[in-house]
């Protein structure tokens, strides 16, 4: 499932829970990723893996490719984006998610992207149907806009992802 050791994982879990909420609440309510958001989801991840580098957790060959991957991810998210597939925001921060999912087996990753992008979208759709739900949160730009918040999908997969990596440090 994940080649990230599990303590790893937790400690990367502390800039990307908060980032994830702060990017799935911002595309909701504005249909933009703030690219502050992306910015603090790179440096957390360099940060925390020089952290990762020191303790041992983490190979020097490994934080490399992880960079090399989103330096990937953001130039096939440029192209994406310039094909129309979707924003550039969602782009960015799929690049800035990229190094969280080294050495990850994609078919876990990409299962679990679908699962959240399925989840996320019956979510939004039904929660826009609360009335007393859509009355809180009134300014909500995704309420109405054509697109979908795929920011919301997006900062579940890496939590999720995050959170199944540390699961063995809570069993037996």
């Amino acid at each position: 499932m994940t080649a990230l050791p599990p303590l790893a994982a937790l400690l990367l879990l502390i800039p990307a829970l908060p980032i994830g909420i702060w990017v799935a609440w911002s595309d909701m309510k504005s249909m933009k990723i703030p690219n502050k958001a992306v910015l603090a989801l790179g440096a957390g991840f360099v940060a925390v893996g020089l952290g990762l580098l020191l303790l041992g957790l983490l190979p020097f060959k490994a934080f490399l490719w992880a960079l090399a991957l989103g330096g990937i991810v953001l130039v096939l998210g440029f192209v994406g984006n310039a094909a129309g597939l979707f924003g550039a925001g969602d782009a960015k921060f799929a690049a800035a998610m990229a190094p969280f999912f080294i050495g990850a087996d994609l078919r876990f990753v990409l299962g679990l992207f679908a699962a959240c992008l399925l989840g996320a979208f019956a979510s939004h759709r039904l929660a826009r149907l609360i009335p007393a739900f859509r009355t809180a949160t009134a300014d909500w730009a995704s309420w109405t806009h054509k697109d979908f918040p795929m920011g919301l999908a997006l900062s579940g997969t890496l939590i999720f992802y995050l959170l199944a990596a540390v699961m063995p440090l809570f069993q037996g």
